[in-house]
């Protein structure tokens, strides 16, 4: 009966220790899974004029990233005077075989990016014409309206994309990157001309 009670103590007390290094044993925590920043390689800007017309279409290509080489890019033509351009943006990594359209990504996590627009010289104004779900800006689609007047005008067309912007700081549903935060996915700017 003694041997009995001494076996079932020492059974318990090993119980108990498995139990206890077990339940401290950090094996089983699951690793928290990194959301990768996308490789854009390229941004494509097409702008089709509402009643018809010639399409602008704007192109950067940078295949080395941070590497030596400048960005390859192209303005397919000028913007003509006081027309309104429906517009879109695609982004895409030419590093892959075949290209990765980045752009559906960023449509799925559309509440944590943003596309701002800017252009100089009086050229034209953008607004948005989609939104995320929260109904914030998105920016894959757009309207541009060039100015109306005879003048030819140049200036820079810059086209960024942020992630984790803050939609609702102060001017950013209106487009001001100013206020928006985060951080830069993708910025580009082009030479554009207005005739």
């Amino acid at each position: 009966m003694m041997k009995t009670m001494k076996t079932i103590k020492f059974l318990t007390i090993v119980a108990i220790a498995g139990l206890t290094f077990n339940s401290c044993s950090s094996d089983d925590d699951a690793p928290v899974p990194v959301n990768e920043e996308e490789v854009i390689t390229t941004v494509i800007a097409s702008f089709t004029p509402q009643g018809g017309g010639t399409t602008v279409t704007l192109t950067s290509q940078d295949l080395d990233g941070d590497g030596p080489d400048a960005p390859i890019q192209a303005v397919s033509g000028p913007f003509v005077s006081g027309t309104v351009y429906n517009g879109s943006v695609q982004f895409l990594n030419e590093l892959e075989t075949p290209a990765e359209d980045i752009t559906e990504e960023i449509e799925e996590e559309d509440d944590e990016h943003q596309v701002f627009f800017s252009v100089t010289g009086g050229v034209g104004t953008f607004a948005y014409t989609d939104s995320d779900a929260d109904g914030n800006p998105l920016g894959l689609a757009f309207t541009f309206t060039t100015d109306d007047t005879a003048a030819v005008l140049n200036g820079i067309m810059t086209i960024t994309l942020r992630h984790e912007p803050n939609k609702s700081a102060a001017g950013v549903s209106d487009g001001d990157i100013t206020n928006a935060g985060g951080e830069t996915d993708v910025e580009v700017s082009f030479d554009v001309t207005k005739n």
